[in-house]
């Protein structure tokens, strides 16, 4: 037991003390909320300057209703769209469309806009301009000829309205989750909740797997294995190496939930203190929420590192690991594809069956629980299954290390690796 201490204790001290521990643990996080308020910001951001454009209406009589419905200004007063041009009827529409492109191309127009004939029988209008990523224009463009259209259709039945806006107006709706505690207002809040979780044990699981797979392998290489091997028993180096690196794994994740309740309390404090009145969006997280991820991670902790493990101790060179390792990787990506089955129906027959394989358990359960506890002895027996599949792989992978870790050359075959489970 001291020997198996000693292998933990050297995997733990040895990646906690790393940079890329400290970087992933603090830099990715920080990165990523950061990478995402960017994007929303810029993606969401008004420009502010006019931007000019013309409007080529092949239909006919719809361009100032589009003029009028763009109508918006700057935070300066000054207008945010400026209509330069508008042709109604041209008679060339492609000697229009080259003018009007050659004037973009100059910097003398921003964009124009082509209203086909047949618009109002459904056909596209088309918007041309530079930057087509330009959501917040693009959006304003798309609501002004909607709502053209939608005017026409009503004039042409004998109905006009003053301001549109007010008629089509949508209504919100309200999200309300009820749950065995209680009801909650839901603001996307408990998605993001569901993706962190599943999005942290796919990565966790992934990285840390390989982390084994390529320690493993770099043990071997370079011969120092050896030198453990006569002195420590291969089970028992194998045994402390998964423990050291789950060590480190529940380090990561403790420092993740402390931050994230930290970061949350502190933002809702800012929020009543200089937006009074201001709804924070409720968590509400059960224990559930919390246990349950901890438990199918050292689940599926174990069976994915075991894996990972023998696939280390099978191959002798960089180039045989990226080949063997991708079936396995693969089934941590399906994980992730089939979430959105158990998002859609979480007590449907497939998303059921789904939750009981052992491979794919340790992240779509939690998944499910997540969106729709289902009944405890589902949850119980998906667990049970884990973890029987979970020491068989561990005995299996065990039996490969011991005879892995000393084999050199070509990787092993199937037939030589079944020698091997018989061997030991």
């Amino acid at each position: 037991m001291r020997k198996i201490w000693l292998v933990i204790k050297r995997e733990y001290l040895t990646r906690v003390r790393s940079r890329g521990f400290i970087l992933s643990t603090v830099g990715l996080p920080l990165f990523s909320v950061g990478i995402f308020a960017v994007t929303l910001a810029l993606a969401t951001r008004q420009t502010d300057h006019t931007l000019k454009i013309s409007i080529a209406d092949n239909l006919g009589g719809l361009a100032p209703e589009i003029v009028a419905e763009l109508q918006e200004n700057l935070p300066d007063g000054q207008p945010l769209y400026q209509v330069v041009r508008t042709w109604d009827r041209p008679p060339s529409e492609k000697k229009v469309q080259e003018e009007l492109s050659e004037q973009i191309r100059r910097g003398q127009l921003d964009g124009f806009l082509e209203v086909p004939k047949d618009i109002l029988e459904g056909n596209i209008a088309t918007f041309h301009s530079q930057s087509p990523e330009d959501f917040q224009t693009n959006r304003d463009i798309n609501r002004a000829i909607d709502n053209a259209v939608i005017a026409r259709h009503l004039s042409d039945r004998g109905i006009y309205v003053d301001n549109l806006s007010d008629v089509v107006r949508g209504v919100e709706l309200s999200l309300v989750r009820v749950t065995r505690t209680g009801e909650a207002q839901e603001k996307g809040q408990g998605l993001l909740v569901r993706l962190s979780i599943v999005m942290i044990l796919y990565i966790t699981l992934l990285a840390y797997g390989v982390m084994t797979m390529r320690s493993v392998l770099e043990e071997k290489t370079t011969r120092i294995i050896e030198i453990l091997a006569s002195s420590v028993k291969p089970s028992h180096l194998l045994g402390g190496k998964i423990l050291g690196v789950a060590a480190v794994g529940l380090t990561q994740y403790l420092i993740w939930t402390l931050s994230a309740a930290l970061i949350f309390a502190y933002g809702a404090a800012v929020g009543s203190a200089f937006l009074p009145g201001t709804s924070v969006p409720s968590f509400r997280l059960p224990a559930s929420f919390l246990v349950y991820p901890l438990i199918f991670f050292l689940a599926g902790y174990f069976l994915y590192v075991s894996l990972y493990a023998a696939l280390g101790a099978m191959v002798s060179s960089e180039e045989e690991l990226q080949q063997l390792h991708l079936p396995v990787t693969m089934l941590l990506v399906l994980c992730v594809i089939l979430s959105p089955i158990i998002m859609r129906d979480p007590n449907s027959p497939l998303a059921v069956t789904l939750t009981m394989i052992p491979l794919f358990s340790p992240i779509l359960m939690v998944f499910r629980i997540t969106v729709q506890t289902p009944p405890f002895w589902q949850i119980a027996l998906s667990l049970a299954l884990c973890v029987l599949t979970t020491v068989g792989v561990v005995q299996l992978s065990a039996k490969i290390y011991r005879l892995g870790i000393l084999m050199y050359g070509k990787r092993p075959s199937l037939a030589e690796l079944l020698r091997w489970l018989r061997y030991t």
